[in-house]
């Protein structure tokens, strides 16, 4: 009788993890303004219910990275997303730099991000469909990818994040194939002066967005992460800046993104 019954709570358990398990989704997504289809990797809560809303966060690549970086740096992420029950997006965005380039029509990465792929993942998952659940951060090419979205878009996102960001573009105008997205910096100043991050802050008032900055003191955009500290600070910006030992590298990405997942569980718990 015993035996019968630790077989039974056995098969109840397995089946119950089977069902529970989280998932990982591969998606096709469209940009109508570049005319592509461009693949997205959505990771969803464990036990995820269609009639219950979940926040999302949205977790942009590096250059030369693609849509599956996130989870090649730190496959425990699938776990966080159970955890703090949200669903985490890891779009594709080339080399882009997350810019509408002004003179590469096929590359309008700030339009795809920040309006088509946000409108496909509402319309396809049961998400919260404001700023209060919705939040962006990245490494690299995406630490400043995020941070140049939201504040673009603060009726998007409610929260921002940057891990080894590039928030200032202009101490590297041979970097990254940048000049491809806008020009070089001697033919269009004027892209790269109000397209830097650092140079946007204007469009932020203080309380507006939730914030957090993180770079390892090892790492050659550790200055300009550290200036960006500074002018967030000196105009009263609230925001979390987070500086320890580190390279640029996936190594320090895998834990910073511990951070910023709990800071945005936080954020959303309180808007909730």
């Amino acid at each position: 009788m015993i035996k019968n019954i630790l077989s039974s709570l056995i098969l109840l358990v397995g089946s119950m993890s089977f069902v529970c398990a989280g998932t990982v989704d591969t998606l096709i997504t469209r940009s109508p303004t570049m005319n592509e289809d461009i693949k997205a990797i959505v990771i969803i809560p464990e036990c995820y219910e269609p009639e219950q809303q979940y926040p999302a966060v949205y977790l942009l690549h590096g250059y030369s990275g693609d849509y599956r970086g996130w989870l090649n740096i730190n496959p425990e992420i699938k776990d966080l997303s159970d955890q703090y029950q949200m669903i985490l997006v890891c779009p594709d965005a080339k080399n882009s730099w997350y810019w509408d380039s002004p003179i590469n029509p096929k590359s309008q990465y700030e339009t795809y991000i920040s309006e088509e792929l946000v409108e496909q993942i509402d319309n396809r998952y049961s998400t919260i469909r404001s700023p209060e659940g919705r939040a962006i951060t990245g490494l690299s090419m995406g630490g400043h990818g995020a941070l140049y979205l939201a504040f673009k878009h603060q009726d998007v996102f409610g929260a921002a994040g940057s891990m080894s960001g590039g928030v200032d573009i202009r101490p590297f105008p041979a970097g990254w194939e940048m000049s491809k997205q806008i020009g070089e910096y001697a033919q269009n100043p004027d892209f790269w002066e109000t397209n830097t991050v650092i140079n946007m802050l204007d469009l932020v008032q203080p309380g507006t967005l939730a914030l957090i900055i993180d770079c390892g003191t090892e790492d050659f955009f550790y200055q300009v992460n550290v200036n960006l500290h500074n002018e967030l600070t000196e105009r009263k910006i609230p925001h979390d800046f987070i500086s320890r030992p580190g390279v640029h590298n996936s190594k320090y990405w895998a834990n910073a993104v511990l951070y910023q997942l709990l800071f945005m569980d936080r954020f959303f718990k309180v808007k909730s």
